[in-house]
Formats: structure tokens, sequence, C-alpha cells
């Protein structure tokens, strides 16, 4: 015990003294310009999008269908063709041919591939 004693009681009985750290010069850069802030005068217009997309939920390669699922609200007009996009890249094309249930619809492969979370979207 008066050995732990010994060793613990040196570092308690040191004095607290401020700590300097020390951080590395930085490179001088050039000043950020000044951010756009709205004033009073200045009115921000937010406008919902209008544009129709939506996501291929069924696939039936062998008769070249798939099911296409939409968010509530507005649904593609029957034959109407739709570009059909895989992580940005075009991969196909659909032609809407129905029928419709509720945010579903059915829609004919014309062109390409699909695969189920592809995307639709109007020209």
């Amino acid at each position: 015990m008066l050995v732990l004693g010994a060793f613990c009681l040196p570092g308690c009985a040191r004095t607290k003294g401020t700590v300097v750290h020390r951080t590395p010069p930085l490179a001088p850069t050039s000043p950020a310009p000044p951010a756009a802030t709205p004033t009073q005068d200045q009115k921000l217009i937010v406008t919902p999008g209008t544009s129709l997309s939506g996501t291929v939920a069924r696939v039936n390669p062998a008769a070249r269908f798939v099911v296409l699922t939409f968010g509530l609200g507005r649904l593609p007009a029957l034959d109407q063709v739709m570009p059909l996009y895989r992580q940005g890249l075009k991969v196909g094309e659909v032609r809407i041919t129905g029928p419709r249930l509720d945010e579903n619809v059915v829609a004919d492969l014309v062109a390409g591939e699909a695969q189920i979370g592809d995307e639709v979207r109007e020209r």
C-alpha cells in the first residue's frame, strides 16, 4: 500500500498549469465570397415539381412487360412512351398500355431491358 501511494502522490501533487497546444501554420487562402442572404426586399418562391417519374415494381421478361409504380397524384397517359433509366443511364423504353390500379400501371417494354428499381421519367 505504501509503494502504491508513493507512485500516486507525485502525480497528484503536480501544480495544474495552462496547457498550450501548438497547431501547424495554415497556408494562406483567398477570402471566401460573401454568401448571398435573402433580405427583406427579396422573396423566396418555391414551386412544386411537375415532372412525372416512377419506378419499376415488377418485370416479366418473357412477355416483355413491366408494372410501374408512380407516386400518388398524376399517372401517365395511355400509349405514352417513356424512357427507362438505371443509375442515370438510359437502358430502354416503355409504352404505357394499362390497366391502371391505384398508383400502379402496366407498360410494354418497347426497347432495351428492365429490372426492378429502374426509373421511368417524362421526356
